[in-house]
């Protein structure tokens, strides 16, 4: 699959996720097959740009291109600028986000609340997609709620707009995360354009991505919550896809040694304060093993990351000595 001129090594995608998708995770999930990655998505407030959590979103040093940057806002002209604002600190791939559904996102007219005001969106594409010169997509939901569906209005918008490629998260946002994705609307958007459709919303296992494909007809699956806590799905759902045969679940080293590189990254990332946000990635590698109850409860109280660290390497080794296997079934909470 193409985004713009950019050819993807396969079709299975990162989505999204704000406090989770930074540059470290990012890149652990294309080291382990994801083909493609989003930032977490980045304010359009000029205002915002020097604040420290805005510059470590925008933080692309050593990602493998191409490097896409979601951008969140409702002023056309300001998401524009924010547009150019990034192309000219390494983004090659702008995303629009129409598809976040938290109150505090769509409090301000942004995220899925635009899909509320066609006429607004079709000025943000318009002046986003002119403002620069690398494939801009757009990620969105089938509409604010069930009685206001639009998804195939947007997308047919889109597309005659100049947008590169479309994801659609297969839920209204009145639904958040609850009840089952629309891939009936997802299929209906698939045939209503012609540019790259990517399909999102509770994909959790390899054989889920090849149903969802052929229930859509998308170009692409976008993973997000079924990847917390285990990265290895973007290989286990590639090499699926492309054969039809399952990888062996990973084994407690390698999960040991993919979490500490994870780790070691992020704190080289965030410094001290790395080890708070580190907690909830530690907990969603172990949630579901053996003693992950008490070691979680204690992760929650540790403040300083070599401690982190070593709890890790710790709880790891006494899983080993039992010779235990981790095999990890869906993880969408």
């Amino acid at each position: 699959m193409k985004i713009g001129s950019y050819l993807l090594p396969n079709n299975v995608f990162v989505a999204p996720m704000a406090g989770v998708t930074d540059r470290p995770y990012r890149q652990l999930c294309k080291a382990l097959g994801a083909g493609y990655a989003v930032s977490e998505m980045a304010a359009s407030n000029p205002r915002l740009w020097a604040s420290e959590k805005t510059a470590r979103r925008l933080n692309h040093d050593g990602e493998c291109a191409p490097v896409a940057v979601q951008l969140a806002g409702a002023d056309p002209q300001m998401l524009a600028e924010a547009a150019r604002y990034n192309v000219d600190r390494g983004a090659q791939i702008i995303d629009i986000n129409m598809g976040c559904p938290a109150k505090k996102v769509c409090n301000v007219a942004c995220g899925s609340a635009l899909l509320r005001d066609v006429a607004n969106v079709a000025r943000i594409l318009d002046e986003v997609v002119n403002a620069v010169d690398v494939p801009v997509t757009l990620k969105f939901r089938t509409g604010w709620d069930l009685s206001s569906r639009n998804a195939v209005e947007i997308a047919r918008l889109a597309e005659a707009s100049g947008i590169a490629a479309l994801t659609l998260h297969g839920r209204t946002r009145a639904c958040g995360f609850s009840g089952d994705a629309e891939y009936q609307t997802i299929r209906a958007v698939k045939s209503a354009v012609s540019i790259p459709v990517i399909a999102n919303g509770d994909i959790d296992t390899p054989e889920k991505a090849r149903w969802v494909l052929a229930e859509t007809g998308a170009d692409a699956v976008m993973i997000g919550r079924a990847a917390q806590g285990r990265p290895w799905i973007f290989r286990e759902t590639a090499h699926f896809l492309a054969t039809g045969v399952h990888l062996p679940a990973p084994r407690v080293d390698e999960v040991r040694a993919l979490l500490r590189l994870h780790l070691d990254d992020h704190y080289g990332f965030y410094g001290d304060a790395g080890v708070r946000n580190a907690r909830k990635h530690i907990i969603w590698y172990t949630r579901s093993l053996g003693g992950a109850g008490p070691f979680c409860e204690r992760m929650n109280t540790i403040d300083d990351c070599v401690e982190q660290a070593d709890a890790v390497d710790t709880f790891f080794a006494e899983l080993e000595r039992r010779s235990e296997r981790l095999v990890y079934g869906p993880t969408l909470h």
